[in-house]
This record gives C-alpha cells, structure tokens and sequence, in this order.
C-alpha cells in the first residue's frame, strides 16, 4: 500500500533531535512518507544552538514548488518559521496545504530563541490545528499560561482567530487543553521523568499530522498523537546522547 504523503516546513537540527530530522523520524515511524522544506540551517546540540541561517524565501519558496507539483501531500506541519517572509509565503499557499498543523517554535528547548512572535503569529488565524506549548501560548496571547485555567483561556482565544483546533500542551505535567469545534477538553496522561525531550513539542505536531492524513478527526489525531510521544519518551529516558536534554526514542 502507498503510505500517505506528509510535508513538514521546518529548521534543521543538526544534533538531529528537533526540527526537520525529528519530523522525518516521526513520520516513518508512523508509516507516513516524508517530505520536506527547510526553512534554516541551525547548528545546535544537545547544550544549545550556537548559528541560525535562514534560507533564502526564493529557495523556501521553490522547494515548496517542488515537493507539492510532484506528491499527492495529505498533511502538512510547518514547524520553525524565522522569517515573517516564510509565513507570508506559506499563507500564500494555503489553499494547496491539507490537514495544517503549525507548531509555533519560538524558543529551543536549551532556551535559544528561534523566531518572533509577530513571524508566527500571522499564521494563528488560518484553518490549522495549532500546538503551543503554554510559554509560546503567552507569547501569542500576550497573557500568562501557566495554570488549568489560563491554558482553557488561551486554547479558547487562539481559537477565535481561526484555527481549526488549538492544542495548548502542558509539557511535564502531560496534561494538554484542547479545543476543538466550539468545546474544550483537558487530556490528561502520565507524565514521563525524562531529561531527554528535545524536539518533543516537533513530534507531537509531525504525529498529529500523520494521523490527520491518515484520516482521523482531530481530537483522534491528538490523542493518538500524545500517546506516541508519551512512549517515545519513555523510551529514551534512559539513553546518555550529550550533555544536555537527548532526543527521544522515535522508533519506540
């Protein structure tokens, strides 16, 4: 059987945990066949990103062109934007880019900053399934996300500038608000005890976009989507990959 096609527009890691190569990992390890369009060259480890090149719009725009005349993309995540430029670009395509998920990445899990909101924002009010996590929530909102209560808020505010759903993920305390068409739900799971979850808010997006292709409802796509990463996470607990935060283990 042809796997469905899924097309991720993203930085580079090259301590390979985050961004484009963790979205690769996560898409074959689900069954789904990945392509993609790299928005910038990072070099960064587990310690921390040290240089950030961002790609020219012309080359963004033209590996964009590629992958979409040639494969029949089912679901598209678009990760590390940059550039309020990329997002002009992919707000241009819109209507070519199926099942969108936008993970908001504003902030490395070492704590290096990696866009603006206002590169990010612009993106908040299409019809995707937006992912923040509850610090770029606030950024977004321009309110604290800190509590059950202020994630709902934030989930719900996001929502009226015209996602399709919003996700506002609680990271370690893996309880996660979602909303979705008008009602919102807290998703509760067991949190892992890990130092190594590098790249986990790019996973959980790049699964909930493989499960959108494969033609599940949203709130499936997102549950099914945070029991991969819980195990994915259990599963690299224990590997010693750097000095600082691993990856996680993405062929659990």
């Amino acid at each position: 059987m042809t796997p469905p096609v899924v097309l991720t527009i993203a930085g580079s890691d090259s301590g390979g945990g985050a961004g484009i190569q963790a979205d690769l990992k996560t898409f074959a390890a689900l069954g789904a066949f990945g392509t993609s369009v790299i928005t910038a060259v990072t070099a960064q480890n587990t310690l921390g990103v040290t240089a950030i090149h961002p790609i020219p719009i012309d080359i963004v725009a033209a590996q964009l062109d590629a992958v979409l005349a040639d494969f029949p993309v089912a679901a598209v995540k678009v990760g590390m934007i940059g550039d309020p430029a990329v997002a002009a670009l992919i707000a241009g395509r819109a209507t070519q880019l199926p099942n969108l998920v936008i993970d908001p990445v504003l902030v490395a899990t070492s704590g290096a900053r990696l866009a603006d909101t206002a590169a990010v924002a612009p993106l908040a009010s299409y019809n995707c399934v937006l992912t923040p996590n509850r610090q770029e929530a606030a950024a977004l909102t321009g309110s604290p996300v800190e509590t059950a209560e202020e994630m709902v808020f934030a989930a719900e505010s996001l929502a009226k500038r015209g996602a399709r759903a919003v996700v506002v993920t609680g990271s370690e305390t893996a309880a996660d608000v979602l909303w979705h068409d008008g009602t919102v739900e807290t998703l509760h799971g067991e949190p892992v005890p890990t130092a190594n979850n590098h790249g986990s808010g790019c996973t959980f997006s790049s699964a909930i976009a493989v499960r959108l292709a494969a033609g599940d409802p949203v709130p499936v796509a997102v549950r099914a989507a945070k029991r991969y990463v819980s195990a994915a996470l259990a599963g690299g607990r224990d590997w010693r990959l750097g000095a600082g935060p691993g990856p996680l283990h993405h062929f659990i």
